[in-house]
């Protein structure tokens, strides 16, 4: 890997929630960071714009994370202006249908599954070859409680990302002999995020009941875990899962 002031990141889906909050955390820990969006070009302007107003280096750069062609690009174009690529936060958000599995169509559950392996697979794929070469690196994939506790109308979200953990599992187990670490950090519910709204307040007043820190995740909560799993300190965690979700659910 490189320096530690000279490591790159790319945050996927990163202009806003999670994704923006982890891009500038990464960047205070002197990472130069990767802005990925597909639509919020403004927003994700406004990311950089925020990193560099504090001393860090950033660029946006576009990219449906679906599709093959756009990732090739956007890893060129990383590559081409700062060499290397040490770390990948896989957080873009796949659209998703948020219904019972009896009105639910395969379309919508299977389309999810795919539309999510896909987007892990090709991401992956692209960023690999850059940390072979320079003997390490390390993919975080951004994960969902849900995985492991089912929650109503969330079974397409559910399926799709337990299939992703079990593939950053495997990914783990093949890529450590190359000095690449492979995690998940797996959140509860989390306020600020565009899918807080998906429920009334009375059912977030259960799960804030249901929480033995007494809250629901921030994006800074989610962002920290990732940043522990990007550190170089991070030399021995690998296959792991990091669950933040206040004890909401303890396994």
């Amino acid at each position: 890997m490189t320096g530690i002031t000279g490591r790159v990141a790319i945050v996927t889906g990163a202009s806003s929630g999670i994704g923006a909050t982890t891009a500038r955390l990464l960047s205070e820990r002197g990472m130069r960071v990767v802005v990925n969006y597909l639509r919020s070009s403004k927003a994700a302007a406004e990311v950089v714009a925020g990193i560099e107003a504090s001393g860090g280096q950033a660029m946006a750069v576009q990219a449906d994370v679906r599709e093959v062609a756009a990732i090739e690009r956007m890893v060129e174009q990383v590559r081409a202006a700062w060499g290397g690529i040490d770390v990948l936060v896989h957080n873009a958000l796949i659209p998703y249908a948020v219904k019972s599995f009896q009105d639910m169509t395969w379309e919508e559950l299977g389309g999810k599954i795919d539309a999510e392996m896909h987007a892990a697979f090709a991401v992956t794929k692209a960023v690999l070859p850059a940390m072979t070469v320079q003997g390490g690196g390390r993919l975080i994939f951004i994960g969902t409680g849900l995985s492991r506790r089912p929650r109503e109308g969330m079974i397409a979200l559910g399926t799709s990302k337990a299939a992703m953990e079990q593939f950053a599992r495997y990914l783990a187990q093949e890529l450590g002999p190359q000095g690449i670490t492979v995690n998940v950090v797996a959140p509860g519910p989390v306020e600020e995020t565009r899918m807080a709204n998906v429920f009334d307040d009375a059912h977030k007043q259960r799960q804030v009941a249901a929480t033995p820190l007494g809250r629901l995740a921030h994006p800074a909560d989610v962002a920290r875990a990732v940043a522990f799993y990007a550190d170089e300190d991070n030399t021995f965690m690998t296959g792991t899962t990091a669950v933040v979700n206040g004890g909401m659910s303890m396994y």
